[in-house]
């Protein structure tokens, strides 16, 4: 049998199935539309820092004394905290905790020689070569407490003194072939690390090396003045 429907006949009787409309499925409110849903909160290690995060672990952990391997556990922890932006180097974390006033048992190029009391408060920040005139100055002092030990028999004391500019000259020779590092500072690095080289050898030279060497015509064409070295 047919029946119209509008401009359309179609089929009816006992074998016709109307189509089943699909159920609408009610529309859930949005956020904006709930203003009493708070929001998501930022996880606490997306707004912490690097420094702070190892100074919490370092209390959290109970640590007075941090070695190579506390050090490499703590970096473990920053990069599974704090993903890509945790990052980091040894060296960077023993130079945060040393500032924190923990004991770092740790060393480097970067961060030096761990000296042990009562030397460390006597070479604390006799060490400078940031440029000729402190490199100059401090190598004079270093070699001034150098011969205080030697003369007191402290073969301990002059020891870390040693140690002390090795690594000063490790460190110059590392920042003269840095390719970041401009290309007159460059230069400055290698000569420095040159005058570390020369006490190393020589202590008892030093003084009378570098008077030849700052007025030498080579010196002169590389900085100038040799007079304002050492003022």
């Amino acid at each position: 049998m047919w029946r119209a429907t509008g401009k359309k006949w179609r089929p009816c009787g006992a074998g016709f199935r109307p189509n089943p409309q699909p159920a609408r499925k009610p529309k859930l409110p949005s956020a904006a539309a709930n203003p009493h849903k708070p929001a998501p909160k930022e996880p606490v290690s997306a707004r912490m820092s690097k420094k702070q995060f190892v100074l919490d672990y370092c209390r959290a952990q109970k640590l007075d004394r941090v070695a190579e391997g506390e050090l490499r556990a703590i970096r473990s922890e920053l990069e599974r905290q704090l993903g890509p932006r945790g990052k980091t180097s040894l060296a960077y974390l023993a130079s945060v905790l040393r500032a924190a006033g923990y004991r770092v048992e740790y060393e480097d190029r970067y961060s030096g020689p761990v000296l042990p009391e009562p030397y460390a408060a006597r070479l604390k920040g006799v060490l400078e070569f940031h440029d000729l005139g402190s490199a100059e100055r401090s190598l004079l002092k270093l070699d001034a407490i150098y011969r205080d030990y030697h003369s007191a028999a402290d073969a301990v004391g002059a020891k870390w003194v040693y140690a002390l500019v090795k690594w000063g000259k490790q460190r110059a020779q590392s920042l003269a072939a840095n390719p970041r590092v401009g290309a007159e500072k460059r230069i400055e690095k290698q000569e420095i690390a040159r005058w570390f080289q020369v006490w190393l050898e020589t202590p008892d030279l030093l003084a009378d090396w570098l008077a030849l060497r700052k007025s030498s015509d080579e010196f002169r064409a590389l900085f100038g003045d040799a007079s304002k070295t050492g003022e």
